[in-house]
């Protein structure tokens, strides 16, 4: 009795697991100092004129530029009077538009001056000032904020998987 006993319970012994067991831990720091920039828009130029009992003897407008580089320039209209003691109204307007300066040279990435054209917007760079980011094997994160137009992010990923 005692060997079947022995036999019935070899069968009800579970099998042996066969799983894959996997655990990846991931950490890292990134330290960023914004870089200077400037976004600029050249602009065009224009004309425009309008008006009641106003005759024009030559009418005003644009002139073509002499160069690629160079703005258009105004043409001056002349304009008179249509009929004498009536009331009248005139309108001319003239915007210059911008012309592309000869020093915008760019060596190695850096511009030689800023443009000066009607739509500029320039941001500073950063300052990384005391920028730092640490962690260590335990996971604790120790990031130090740097000056203007800087971050600092840390992560730590821990995984496990089981097949």
């Amino acid at each position: 009795m005692r060997k079947a006993a022995l036999l019935f319970s070899m069968f009800l012994m579970a099998a042996p697991a066969h799983a894959d067991l996997t655990h990846r831990i991931t950490t890292s720091v990134q330290l960023q100092v914004d870089s200077a920039a400037s976004q600029a828009t050249r602009l065009g130029s224009s004309y425009s004129v309008s008006g009641s009992n106003i005759t024009a003897s030559t009418m005003g407008g644009l002139t073509a530029p002499a160069s690629a580089t160079a703005a258009a320039t105004l043409n001056e209209g002349t304009y008179a009077v249509t009929t004498a003691g009536s009331a009248f109204t005139l309108s001319e307007s003239y915007n210059q538009g911008d012309a592309i300066p000869s020093n915008t040279a760019i060596t190695s990435g850096v511009a030689a001056s800023l443009p000066a054209f009607g739509n500029v917007t320039t941001t500073a760079g950063g300052v990384a000032g005391s920028l730092a980011g640490t962690i260590n094997t335990a996971g604790v994160m120790a990031l130090t904020a740097g000056g203007a137009g800087t971050s600092a992010t840390g992560q730590f990923v821990t995984e496990v998987t089981i097949k």
